[in-house]
């Protein structure tokens, strides 16, 4: 369980000292490393442009193939403006790795995901999928997948790129844990790129604390080329079915985008465990066919409001964005100029 108040883990500075080793690095999901769990990832794809300024979505499936996840959540998949139109070649996707998509209903048939979410599962059954507007500035968004694993066990999957302002992410994690509760109990994994590099008391995801516990020590994935933040979280509701969480740091990995994907196990018992929360409204699945998602319900959930019109709102948000964006840049360099100190 990490300190309150730790403005800096051990993880952070045991990965500064093991980047001199890093370039003999295994990829994480080889197939002689699997530990017979489900493996699952989350990635910030950078919309497929590398730290070297370079358009590739090929380099970012090679990264997945490295991983072999069973269900892997890519955020910044689509276009952010205009067309919106998704990034990579998801058919070759399919027949290199056998992943496919969790079919979303989308206003943009070019479009990958929801809100440049995707998630991408190898087997399994897909009971439900709900997708979710979350508030703040900036349009952002999750999606919520109920999938049974080929072992047979329940899972939800709540896949989210948080915003960049640290008000909008308070918000973003208390509408999560309200949706969490307004649905049945069962083990539930909150993975993406959270965008929050603050532990402790000072972290605007304390919201969380109340479906998930204290947050797991992270692993720093931010920059890619020398991580130091961990802005991507894999978390779970019931932290027992997690084990192995590490980030996946391959020499093409420290390229292909600025985030290193994250990865974890999932246990594939843990259907079994109790229910502990029965406060929560339960809400029955619909079956489904192998490989395809139920119908959504019909109500969905209520539009972001529009932003007031003029153009002085439109520059004031995109100014509050921006020095959101630059903190984030000053906290790297914080963290460069800090002493080694020794790890515990």
């Amino acid at each position: 369980m990490q300190k309150k108040n730790q403005s800096l883990p051990a993880s952070i500075i045991a990965s500064l000292r093991q980047r001199k080793n890093r370039s003999g690095t295994t990829p994480a999901g080889s197939e002689d490393e699997r530990s017979g769990g489900t493996l699952v990832a989350s990635y910030n794809v950078h919309k497929c442009v590398g730290i070297d300024g370079r358009f590739d979505p090929g380099r970012i499936g090679q990264v997945i193939r490295e991983i072999a996840p069973d269900v892997i959540a890519l955020q910044e998949a689509d276009k952010r403006f205009g067309a919106r139109h998704g990034l990579l070649d998801l058919a070759r996707l399919k027949e290199e790795t056998g992943l496919v998509p969790v079919p979303v209903e989308s206003a943009n048939a070019a479009a990958h995901g929801w809100h440049g979410n995707v998630v991408l599962f190898r087997q399994g059954l897909v009971r439900d999928v709900h997708q979710v507007s979350l508030p703040g500035l900036e349009p952002r968004g999750a999606l919520v997948v109920d999938i049974d694993l080929e072992s047979g066990a329940a899972l939800r999957i709540v896949a989210a790129h948080l915003g960049l302002l640290r008000r909008s992410r308070s918000q973003q994690a208390r509408m999560i844990i309200d949706l969490m509760r307004s649905r049945d109990e069962r083990p539930t994994l909150l993975l993406g790129d959270l965008n929050e590099w603050r532990l402790g008391g000072r972290s605007a995801l304390s919201a969380l604390d109340a479906a998930f516990g204290a947050m797991p020590v992270p692993v720093p994935s931010f920059p890619a080329g020398l991580p130091l933040l961990a802005l991507d979280r894999i978390i779970a509701n019931r932290p027992e079915i997690l084990s192995e969480v590490a980030v996946h740091d391959t020499p093409l990995a420290r390229v292909a985008s600025d985030h290193l994907p994250i990865k974890a196990f999932v246990d594939p018992t843990m259907a079994a465990l109790p229910v502990s929360a029965p406060e929560l409204v339960l809400v029955p699945a619909e079956p489904a066919s192998p490989a395809t998602a139920a119908p959504r319900d019909k109500e969905a959930p209520p539009p972001l409001a529009a932003p007031a019109s003029g153009k002085g709102r439109g520059d004031s948000n995109r100014e509050l964005v921006r020095k959101a964006g630059d903190q984030l840049k000053r906290a790297v360099k914080r963290t460069l100029r800090r002493p080694d100190t020794p790890t515990r």
